[in-house]
């Protein structure tokens, strides 16, 4: 068999243990302790395998790190046999030492324990315990045998057995050492980022500069001490301020150039050693050429340093078998520091990868986390970045920027291969619009315009990430399409999906007027968000904390306005909260905004406060008007409201009507009114003093409102009040700049028949009270009250709106039976339904003839008004109800047989009440509800 046709081994490199390690078992110690010097990477998977992550990092105080060590008992045994290791093979070492005749200083051993011994604890709570048992083993042993053995040479100092330049070196030597074997060991754990360790000798260089500062200065000083003691007294002293200053300056300037040059060189050789372990690279070296076809040798677990021929095995096990080969890639990866022949394979088989499958190979590599690095220099050089950080490494060297600015360390997108890598590598960095750039260049690939469309989208999300302070700007974002399968990333489109759904539920708390219906989509996107949060794990590495991170500050928003949308439970039937026969008051008093804005500048900006006229047809809110304007329009105006429906036929005359009136007045000023024989002796002197007093003792306006005013013209005609009160009224509209009248009814004050009335027209400002518009409407409907917990489909509404064109009575008509009908099929059929009521329900108030029986105050109203005034109104009526579209005037004067001028000033007096409109030439009823009334109650041809 053929080499290519063997199957690829599968790597298994991790510790074949298989059971925790034994705090009595000795043979765990050496297993340990081979593990902390030739195998760090073990440690890392002892801990996730059998104690699972400590996540002593994520604990923020001292407390909660106890706690977590506490209650995990296999990083705290491991901790505990770093403790035994530090001990115990510390003092077999000075022992051994001592017994070759290396003097040994116990108390200075005991302290190089204890710093050991401090390490592991202090490490282990605070820096995790992988740290603490890498670092604190291999510190505290050799800083133990340090420690003895200088605190030795230092005593043989000070008793002159041991001369000055013995202990500057001893001192140097062994702290080098212990540092350096130590260092070496701790940068061993990070097997992922295996540059560290490749650029050791670099690095080491630097490091080695540094101590050869340290060294000059311990020299000298060693030497000023020894000056000191030969000459004592003064004169030893001043020679040794002179000469010892001078000496050092001359050795400075002579040797301290060639000793530093070659001082920084040792050491950095000697750091560079203990990051590269040649002598690991080497012992692994004779199975690496006499046995490279072996399916599962044994790789080097500590040097950086490629093995021959690993590099073209890799690229041969991903050419045969891809997917066991990214598994063995990721082993080599996890278990060893072999990352610079995994490079070259890695790039080197995706250069030959046919471009149909190059983005699904590139989206594998990026799984696992160990990948990260293999997908950044699949698109940047690997040797351009070493030699970039070599020449970084170095303290002192001329130009080192510009040495640096040829390197060309940057990521590349001239290839399929290094724009795909780079598109994953910028989606893990959080750099979208960089992805976005490097996948534009591969969209014509298989999945490349999947991967575009998502990198244009993570976009979106990043560039509001920083900005997004309100639901306004979530509610804004513009998402392009999701592809169409087949998908490479299904698991991120749902997502993605679901924050579509957040957006719209968004745009509803946003734009929705019902509190409830803005608590239920509230609740909607919050529950999507938290489903994303609480499953991260399952969205890819590369766009996972860019969605996390989004869905996160979505929720911060959406998190800071519940408490003013609340949350919405319905357990029993709804309080009807609309309106049909009583005048709207309080909470309840929407959508006339308009005209209290006009009344506001004519009652509280306006001086003197103006009289006003409010006229339309029946039941169209000109008493809720009046008897919300005092709220609505602060302590400034006082409104005494006077329905004159009630004062009756005025047996007693005009008396009767100003004791009924001054009555209002009291109430609301709180002054007492005159007494009733005074009003009936001289009722217009009695008024008019009366008024006086008023305005006297109020601060601000005082507006009288007589509402249903066509009520004086009735009294008039009937002869029970004289025509000069209309005079009357006028003299008093002028009495004063803070008293004014308020006159509410069917007509405007030009239309009244009579010509006393004709007084009023130049002081008396008309305010047309018509129909609500679209806004309005909804606004009624969906938010009657802070308490309501229905809602309205768009569509509902809208047909709510065309049903009535936003007259105010039927449109509170159509939502109490909305809400009934809902309370009966919940409450008392039992029938499960949703909140939301929908244009079948619409239609289903609307069909059953109850709603034309409750709605017939409002018709008949319109129809008896109709009667009134022109001739010819309620035969047009009668004409156009058949007619959805209307009829224009030539056919409706077939239609009526009505003389032209008749016919027009009829139309002119129906438009004018808003009854009729025209459009387009052709006219039609305005209400459709009340169109279809007519056309039930007196038939016609549709």
């Amino acid at each position: 068999m053929s080499q290519n046709d063997r199957p690829v081994p599968r790597l298994d490199l991790a510790p074949k243990l298989k059971r925790p390690l034994s705090l009595w078992n000795p043979l765990d110690y050496l297993r340990l302790l081979y593990w902390v010097f030739y195998f760090p990477q073990a440690l890392r998977w002892y801990e996730s395998t059998f104690g699972g992550e400590s996540n002593l990092e994520d604990a923020k105080t001292w407390r909660e790190k106890w706690e977590l060590l506490r209650q995990n008992p296999v990083p705290r045994q491991l901790i505990l046999q770093a403790l035994v290791l530090i001990i115990v093979i510390s003092i077999g070492f000075n022992i051994l030492l001592e017994h070759i005749g290396v003097p040994i200083n116990w108390s200075g051993m005991a302290l190089g324990v204890a710093l050991g011994m401090v390490s592991a604890v202090v490490s282990g709570v605070v820096s995790g315990v992988l740290s603490s048992v890498l670092s604190s083993v291999a510190w505290g042993v050799l800083s133990s045998v340090a420690w003895g053995v200088l605190s030795s040479v230092v005593s043989g100092v000070v008793s002159g057995r041991v001369s000055v330049v013995v202990s500057g070196v001893a001192w140097v030597v062994a702290w080098v050492v212990a540092w350096v074997v130590a260092l070496g060991v701790v940068s061993g754990r990070v097997s992922g980022k295996a540059l560290g360790g490749t650029l050791g000798g670099a690095f080491g260089v630097m490091f080695g500069l540094l101590a050869l500062i340290m060294t000059f200065n311990m020299a000298f000083g060693v030497t000023s001490e020894v000056i000191k003691v030969a000459f004592g007294g003064m004169l030893r002293v001043a020679l040794h301020v002179a000469f010892g200053g001078a000496f050092g300056m001359m050795l400075g300037v002579a040797f301290g150039a060639v000793l530093g040059m070659v001082s920084g060189v040792v050491f950095g050789v000697v750091l560079g050693v203990a990051f590269a372990r040649p002598e690991n690279w080497l012992f692994a070296l004779p199975f690496t050429l006499l046995q490279r076809q072996q399916q599962n040798r044994q790789f080097p677990h500590i040097t950086p340093l490629p093995l021959p021929y690993l590099s073209s095995q890799i690229a041969n096990w991903l050419r045969r078998d891809w997917e066991t080969g990214l598994h063995n890639i990721n082993q080599l990866l996890r278990f060893t520091l072999q990352f610079i022949p995994v490079v070259k394979a890695v790039n080197r088989v995706l250069a030959e990868t046919p471009k149909e499958q190059l983005i699904y190979r590139v989206a594998q590599l990026s799984e696992d986390p160990s990948g990260w690095m293999l997908v950044h220099f699949a698109s940047a050089s690997l040797s351009e970045v070493m030699k970039s950080k070599s020449v970084e490494s170095f303290l002192f060297i001329p130009w080192k920027q510009q040495i640096q600015e040829r390197f060309q360390t940057e990521i590349r997108l001239n290839t399929p291969a290094r724009a795909s890598a780079a598109g994953f590598w910028y989606l893990h960095e959080q750099k979208p619009h960089k992805a976005t750039k490097a996948f534009a260049m591969v969209r014509t690939l298989f999945y490349g315009e999947e991967m575009f469309t998502l990198a244009i989208i993570l976009t979106t999300f990043d560039q509001f990430f920083y900005t997004i302070r309100s639901l306004a700007e979530i509610a804004s974002l513009k998402l392009p399409p999701s592809p169409n399968p087949p998908l490479l990333r299904e698991t991120t489109w749902k997502t993605i999906a679901s924050l579509r759904r957040v957006i719209d539920d968004v745009q509803v708390v946003q734009n929705s007027v019902s509190r409830s219906a803005r608590s239920f989509a509230l609740n909607r996107a919050l529950g999507e968000l938290e489903t994303i949060l609480d499953t991260p794990d399952i969205l890819p590495q590369a766009e996972r904390n860019l969605i996390i991170e989004t869905a996160q500050s979505w929720q911060e928003s959406l998190l800071q306005v519940t408490g003013k949308i609340g949350d919405i439970s319905i357990t029993q039937p709804v309080t009807n909260p609309y309106v049909i026969g009583d005048p709207v008051q309080g909470n309840l008093f929407v959508g006339r905004e308009d005209i209290i804005r006009q009344l506001e500048e004519l009652w509280v900006k306006g001086n003197p406060v103006q009289s006003v006229a409010l006229y339309g047809h029946r039941r169209m809110g000109k008493t809720s008007i009046l008897l919300n304007a005092s709220n609505c329009l602060g302590s400034k105006v006082q409104v005494a409201y006077v329905n004159l429906l009630r004062i009756g036929d005025c047996s007693q005359g005009v008396c009767e009507l100003l004791i009924f009136i001054t009555d209002a007045i009291a109430k609301t000023v709180k002054i007492a009114p005159p007494a009733d024989r005074d009003l009936l002796d001289l009722p217009y002197l009695t008024f008019g003093r009366y008024i006086e007093q008023v305005i006297a003792n109020i601060e601000g306006g005082l507006i009288i409102a007589l509402d249903e005013f066509e009520k004086i013209e009735e009294l008039i005609d009937a002869g029970n009040i004289n025509q000069d009160f209309i005079g009357f009224l006028r003299g008093m509209v002028q009495m004063s700049s803070k008293v004014a009248f308020a006159f509410a009814g069917l007509h405007s004050l030009d239309e009244m028949t009579q010509d006393y009335f004709n007084p009023f027209f130049a002081s008396i400002i008309p305010i047309r009270v018509g129909f609500l518009s679209l806004g309005a409407t909804r606004q009624v409907l969906a938010n009657p009250d802070d308490d309501f917990l229905l809602d309205y489909k768009p569509g509902a509404l809208d047909r709510i709106y065309e049903l009535t064109h936003g007259q105010p009575y039927l449109t509170q008509l159509v939502g109490f039976l909305l809400v009934r009908l809902y309370n009966d099929q919940v409450f008392e059929i039992g029938r499960p339904r949703d909140l939301m009521f929908t244009l079948e329900d619409v239609a289903t108030v609307i069909n059953d003839p109850e709603f034309f029986s409750r709605g017939r105050y409002y018709f008949t109203g319109v129809w008896g008004q109709a009667a009134q005034g022109a001739s010819g109104q309620q035969e047009i009526l009668k004409a156009l109800a058949p007619h959805l579209q209307g009829m224009n005037l030539d056919t409706l004067s077939q239609e009526t047989g009505m003389d032209e001028t008749i016919l027009q000033e009829a139309l002119k007096t129906l438009e004018r009440h808003d009854v009729v409109r025209e459009i387009d030439g052709c006219y039609c009823i305005t209400v459709e509800l009340f169109r279809r009334w007519v056309q039930m109650s007196f038939g016609g041809k549709g």
